[in-house]
Order: C-alpha cells, then sequence, then structure tokens
C-alpha cells in the first residue's frame, strides 16, 4: 500500500530506492537489481548522472545512433539522433542519401532574437505609466551591465525593452517585454536574470517617480520569465532539384511524385487533423538531435507548435511546390538552440555529439537541426505518397516485437529473412515465431 514520507530528498540513494521498491513493488529484489542495471560502473561517471536532477535513482537510456551523408550547404556531416522510435534515423539517413545526389541542403538563418517578460499589474493612467517607462528605460539597461557586461563583450546581450499594454486582456495588467541576443548559449539563466533586475528596478525606482500619484507609485510584479516563444529565432532550410531528378521508386514517375507530394504538403497546410501528424514527423527528426545535444526539447515542441498556430489555424512547418520544373521543398522554423551551458559541457555524450557536428556555433546547430527535421519529413511523405508508411515503418518494428518475444539470434535470422517479402504485422510476426518454435520442438 502506497504511503508518504518525509524528508525524501535527505535519503542516500540506496535508502531511497529500498524505501519506493518496498512500498510499490511486489518483488523488490527483482525492481532493485533492474533499477541497478542502469547504474554506470563509472562511479565518476554515475555521480556526474546523479547531480543533474533531483532524487536520481537510476539512468534511463535512449539509443544514440547517427544518420550519416548530410550535405549542408556544402559540408558533409554524420548526425547524432537520441531517439526509441523505430525506423526515424533509418529515414533520415535514407533522405540524406537521396538528396546527397542532387545538391544537398541549404540552410541560413534569419534571426537570433529571443524573448523574456516582466509581468506586471498597474492601476493608474497608461500614459503616466508610458512617461516613467521612458524615463526608466535607460537605468533598467544600466542595472542590469553587471549580468550583461560578459555577454555584451562577446556580441550579445540586450537588444530592447518595450511597455507592452495588455489592458483589455486583463485589467491592469502590463508587461515589460524584452528582447535578447545569447549566441551560442541557450541563454535561459542570462535572460531571467536580467529579467529580475529589470523587475527590482522598475518597482523601486516607481516609488520616487514625481509624476505618480501614491496608489500608481505601488507596481506590482507578478513574474519575470524568459520565453519559450521565439518567432524571430528563425532558420529555413531547404532542397530542390529538377522534377525530372525525382526518379527512385519505379512504381511512379517523377511528375506523379513531384504532384502527389506538393499535394500531401498543401493537405497538412489547410487540415490541422493532418497537420498535426505531419509535424509530429518533423519533430521526430529535431527532437532527437536536440536531445542528443543537449538541448532543451520539450522548449523547442512548445514553440514549435505554438508558431504553427501563429496565423490562428494549426498548420504545416514544411512547405514545397513545382515551379517552372523545379521541385522545392523547405521549413522555415523557430530553433532557440545552443552549444555552451547546460548539458554541453558535462553529459560525456553530448560533448561528443557536438564534436561528431565540428563543434557547431549556436546558429550552425540551428540549420542541422531543421535539415534533421526537413530530411524526417521528406521521408515520411515520400513513403506516404509512394508505398505507404507501413511497410518500411513495420519492417524496422519487425526487431522489437521480436525481441519482446525473445528470439533467439537463429530465430531472427530466419524471422528477418522470412518477412523481406511478407507484410509485417504484430500477429503475423507472433504466429511466425510460434510456428519456428512448434518445428523445432
Amino acid at each position: 500500500m502506497s504511503k508518504s514520507i518525509a524528508g525524501f530528498s535527505k535519503l542516500s540513494k540506496s535508502k531511497k530506492i529500498d524505501w519506493m521498491v518496498e512500498t510499490y513493488f511486489s518483488n523488490a529484489e527483482q525492481a532493485k537489481t533492474v533499477l541497478k542495471q542502469y547504474w554506470n560502473t563509472n562511479e565518476k561517471l554515475q555521480n556526474l548522472h546523479d547531480e543533474f536532477i533531483e532524487n536520481t535513482i537510476t539512468n534511463y537510456y535512449l539509443p544514440l545512433g547517427v544518420a550519416p551523408n548530410f550535405l549542408i550547404n556544402d559540408k558533409l556531416y554524420t548526425i547524432p539522433m537520441a531517439i526509441e522510435e523505430s525506423s526515424v534515423v533509418a529515414a533520415a539517413s535514407k533522405a540524406a542519401k537521396f538528396w546527397l545526389d542532387r545538391g544537398g541542403f541549404k540552410t541560413r538563418v534569419i534571426s537570433t532574437t529571443k524573448i523574456g517578460q516582466v509581468h506586471f499589474m498597474y492601476q493608474g493612467n497608461t500614459e503616466t505609466l508610458q512617461q516613467y517607462f521612458s524615463h526608466i528605460k535607460p537605468k533598467l539597461i544600466q542595472d542590469a551591465n553587471p549580468i550583461t557586461k560578459n555577454m555584451q563583450k562577446r556580441g550579445g546581450g540586450i537588444l530592447d525593452i518595450e511597455l507592452r499594454d495588455k489592458t483589455n486582456d486583463i485589467e491592469g495588467y502590463y508587461q515589460l517585454h524584452a528582447s535578447f541576443e545569447t549566441l551560442d548559449a541557450m541563454g535561459a539563466n542570462f535572460i531571467n536574470s536580467c529579467l529580475e533586475q529589470f523587475a527590482k528596478t522598475f518597482k523601486t525606482e516607481a516609488l520616487t517617480f514625481d509624476a505618480f500619484s501614491e496608489t500608481e507609485k505601488d507596481i506590482q510584479i507578478v513574474m519575470s520569465i524568459l520565453s519559450n516563444y521565439v518567432p524571430e529565432c528563425l532558420v529555413r532550410a531547404e532542397v530542390s532539384c529538377k522534377v525530372e531528378d525525382l526518379t527512385e521508386n519505379d512504381n511512379i514517375s517523377a511528375n506523379e511524385f513531384a504532384t502527389k507530394f506538393v499535394q500531401a504538403v498543401n493537405i497538412a497546410e489547410i487540415e490541422p487533423y493532418r497537420a498535426v501528424t505531419h509535424n509530429k514527423g518533423i519533430m521526430n527528426g529535431i527532437d532527437a538531435v536536440v536531445l542528443a545535444t543537449g538541448n532543451d526539447f520539450r522548449a523547442i515542441e512548445a514553440c514549435a507548435h505554438a508558431y504553427a498556430s501563429r496565423n490562428g489555424k494549426y498548420s504545416s512547418l514544411s512547405h514545397a511546390k513545382v515551379e517552372d520544373g523545379i521541385f522545392t521543398f523547405w521549413i522555415e522554423m523557430p530553433l532557440a538552440l545552443g552549444t555552451v551551458g547546460g548539458l554541453t559541457g558535462l553529459h560525456p555524450l553530448v560533448k561528443l555529439s557536438l564534436e561528431l557536428l565540428h563543434h557547431p556555433s549556436a546558429k550552425e546547430l540551428m540549420q542541422i537541426v531543421a535539415v534533421a527535421g526537413l530530411a524526417q519529413n521528406f521521408a515520411a511523405l515520400r513513403s506516404l505518397t509512394t508505398t505507404g508508411i507501413q511497410q518500411g515503418h513495420m519492417k524496422m518494428h519487425l526487431m522489437n516485437i521480436l525481441n519482446q518475444f525473445e528470439a533467439t539470434n537463429d530465430e531472427k535470422l530466419i524471422l528477418t529473412e522470412q518477412f523481406k517479402n511478407q507484410t509485417v504485422s504484430h500477429s503475423a510476426v507472433v504466429e511466425a515465431i510460434e510456428t519456428l518454435r512448434s518445428k523445432s520442438n
């Protein structure tokens, strides 16, 4: 029976595990064995992992794969991908190989601005508040100098601060809306520190601003926090070739493939039910690289889907067209990434992944990640408009099913060969395993 516990965070890891397995698991020793199987035998490395988060009990492993042959702006990359879903790495690799012989991927960073806000309540005259903001704005920036001086030396820092009136939405609600350049850093701590200093100065200096009445001086700070919605931190990636060069599948002509491909993208642009799945496929590629490089995939996901809804209706993040015999497929989306700070200098596999990518700057990583998303989307749409998505996906899923049934290496060899020309389904694989085992008994 479950029970509460006081002082859990102060217990040693072994004591945390003892309490947990004895409280929640029917076989405490078996549960403990599974947890300990995933501990790193290198004590120093395990201690490092233990300190990434709170109440660590073990490590949760994801496969780290690589997708080679990505030609991006005439430079070859092998892209690291941390993901549990079968067929994602294979699909990205196949798309990379397809475009390698057709000029590769072309990318550019459009802008790198990040956003943070101080949310506050003010009960008074808006014009007087605007007068106060104009007066205090230089001091807001000046008081943040101790925080921004190192970033400024590298060419980053505070870009601007605006006062935004949101009283039509909530009575008395205003914002200090600030924009930042954080260069190769993800910048969360930097931005939040600046915002908290803005809030402190903004509230304190109001007490001595002569134009305010006594009630107007009482500015209530609600919160100061960065935004993960960064529509001005944009990157574009694209591929293009002559329609006649879209020849790979003997069952469909290049012209028919191009037409169906563009139609599929157009459907995702106007149909939210399709757009969500379409964009999920893009994020398969993006999240895998974001995770492998120690960035925040939750922030990337939230921002991407908000951006996909920016015109009032959820829509595709990618686009395609055929003009004058040229097929073009592209993506333009916000990606706020970093290559310094956070886990980038701590997690050994993150450091290895960044070295694999030639130690990219944040701008370069934005472009690589966007390409991974575009490649994944191309591979999915190519399957959907030709052979269907299940043929390739279920072939990759075959091994997962075989592992569920603890197939031996010999059984895997036989069944993999059998399903080369047979539709893969869970029931079909189970039947094949049972038939094979009955023959051997």
